[in-house]
């Protein structure tokens, strides 16, 4: 079975063509192979949960309906035992590629059916110990609805307590993973959380969204609209809610420690027609808005790469909005804007020289080396400037990178 990797979308049309596609690996179709995990089996006397039960702990943004949006959001339980089921709603999007997996073990990736039920196993996992069971949607414009859980006869549900340590991604298709092997689970804002480790994670980005609010790329609204809402700007978010999506409700959910935001690639295209004033006034309108919800966290923005050009015998990098991303920094950090507040708290994270000509795919995204680049030099910032140190310290967190030549001797 090939990846299925949902919606692709051209810079100068819009998102709503629908492809199958494949993986491409140095312009060779990487050989995967997804175990079909749908579920026919009658699952007598096994014992069902439904999808507000506390045991269950959703990661990212999921709405009322139990469905989840923008890019990789999860869920997150413990079970006793080696296996579990879950039904999927009728608003799940047919097809969609998960990736799922049990305590530290490596990822394993499954397309999805909705108004379904599948069964995850995993045999390496003792039958009689407990175990952490976690997916993920890689699909970036895609998701899935929780109908229910369901345990085998002799296995019950419990509660994984959260890590202390929560993160936020706010950006567009560059943290969301667009056109990355494993789209959302192949991303730099994916591969940061993860990388961390002992980190609640969350990327609040989608392809073609500006900052500015108007529409960009068929993105009906901009980030200082769209990041207040549940839902992301997909057709399938259309679909449901019309213009009229459910409110993201920050009461009900803690608060973010560090939030990272790369936005204005969009904002920045000529066909967009954002301008300089616009996305000045917009990023610090959305800074402000960040900090009102999350008042102790800190606030990094990137600087935008934007892409590489050819000059003469060699390649340099078009940066975009560089004035203007750093003059937010600026802003935010003046004696005026402080005086009687608390300590700085909007810092700024330089990318140049991170990336270089060929960590960007012909789709004009990071390879998924350029991500990992990406996720690795943030969190040495973070390490340095914030001190968090690295939790992870084995489990996969990118999926098929170990790849080496085998030919060593000659």
């Amino acid at each position: 079975m090939k990846c299925f990797l949902g919606q692709v979308f051209a810079l100068a049309t819009s998102f709503t063509q629908i492809a199958h596609a494949t993986i491409l690996q140095n312009g060779q179709v990487r050989d995967v192979h997804f175990p079909n995990t749908l579920s026919t089996a009658s699952l007598t006397n096994w014992k069902t949960y439904a999808p507000n039960s506390k045991e269950l702990s959703y990661k990212g943004r999921w709405d009322s309906k139990y469905i989840s949006w923008w890019s990789a959001p999860g869920l997150k339980f413990g079970v006793t035992g080696n296996q579990v089921a879950i039904s999927f709603g009728n608003w799940t999007s047919p097809g969609v590629l998960v990736g799922f997996r049990f305590d530290g073990l490596d990822w394993t990736f499954t397309n999805i059916s909705a108004s379904s039920t599948h069964l995850f196993t995993e045999p390496e996992i003792d039958a009689s110990n407990p175990s952490v069971f976690e997916i993920r949607v890689t699909n970036y414009a895609y998701g899935i609805q929780i109908k229910s859980v369901h345990t085998a006869p002799n296995s019950t549900l419990f509660k994984v307590p959260d890590f202390k340590r929560r993160l936020e991604v706010i950006g567009d298709s560059l943290s969301s993973g667009y056109s990355a092997s494993y789209e959302g689970l192949a991303g730099f804002g994916y591969g940061l959380g993860a990388g961390l480790g002992d980190t609640e994670w969350s990327v609040t980005g989608y392809p073609g969204i500006c900052v500015h609010d108007q529409n960009c790329w068929g993105n009906p609204r901009g980030q200082t609209y769209q990041w207040y809402q549940t839902s992301d700007t997909s057709p399938r978010a259309a679909a449901i809610y019309g213009t009229k999506p459910e409110a993201w409700d920050f009461k009900k959910h803690p608060a973010a420690d560090l939030v990272v935001i790369n936005l204005g690639t969009n904002d920045n295209n000529s066909a967009n027609n954002v301008g300089s004033e616009n996305y000045y006034k917009s990023y610090v309108k959305l800074v402000e808005g960040v900090h009102e919800k999350y008042p102790k966290a800190n606030i990094i923005l990137m600087s935008l790469w934007n892409g590489f050009y050819k000059s003469g015998t060699t390649y340099k990098e078009a940066g975009a909005f560089i004035t203007e991303i750093y003059d937010v920094y600026k802003y935010f950090n003046t004696r005026s804007y402080l005086s009687g507040r608390q300590q700085p708290f909007v810092h700024y994270f330089n990318s140049t020289g991170i990336l270089q000509h060929n960590d960007v795919n012909p789709a004009w995204h990071p390879t998924d080396v350029g991500h990992i680049k990406l996720a690795s030099h943030l969190m040495q910032y973070i390490k340095n400037q914030f001190d968090w140190g690295f939790a992870a310290t084995g489990p996969e967190v990118q999926h098929e990178t170990l790849y080496w030549n085998d030919q060593v001797s000659y």
